[in-house]
């Protein structure tokens, strides 16, 4: 999956996806016990392990796959929700878009710069991956850089 991450994205989608992101988005960021199976034999062992996730989800199915269709990463399933809404009607099918752990570590630098509601959970998992990133100056845009190229930006 790495080598389609090479391009860039396009500032705009960047932004885009990022205020979707905002206001329909989800982002999971825990430590917590899980049961899992175990590597010998039968039975299931306990172990500490981190959950990190991000979602998207909505009803209008064409954002969902324009968003996969953009970041390249994740993955999209269908859910249909059972019973009525209070209008005595079904409900609409739900889509959503999803990614895990180095994947939901691509996407978090891509909306970093963007992100204002969850802004602190990305910078949670962005630290989580890389805890030095701030120190040494890479892989991600420094703050204050970003203000001033925003301040030159013709679109406003």
């Amino acid at each position: 999956m790495k080598h389609l991450r090479k391009k860039k994205m396009n500032i705009n989608d960047a932004a885009y996806i990022a205020g979707l992101f905002d206001g329909e988005g989800s982002l999971q960021y825990k430590k917590g016990w899980e049961k899992k199976k175990k590597h010998t034999g039968e039975g299931y062992r306990k172990t500490h392990a981190w959950r990190i996730n991000m979602e998207i989800a909505m009803t209008d199915e064409s954002v969902i796959r324009w968003v996969l269709e953009t970041l390249k990463v994740g993955s999209v399933v269908k859910r249909n929700v059972k019973g009525l809404n209070k209008a005595g009607q079904k409900y609409k099918t739900q889509w959503r878009w999803r990614c895990t752990f180095r994947d939901a570590l691509y996407v978090c630098k891509l909306l970093w710069p963007y992100a204002q509601v969850k802004l602190h959970k990305i910078e949670q998992i962005i630290d989580h991956y890389e805890p030095r990133a701030q120190e040494l100056g890479d892989n991600i845009v420094d703050l204050e850089t970003e203000r001033e190229i925003r301040k030159v930006w013709p679109f406003k």
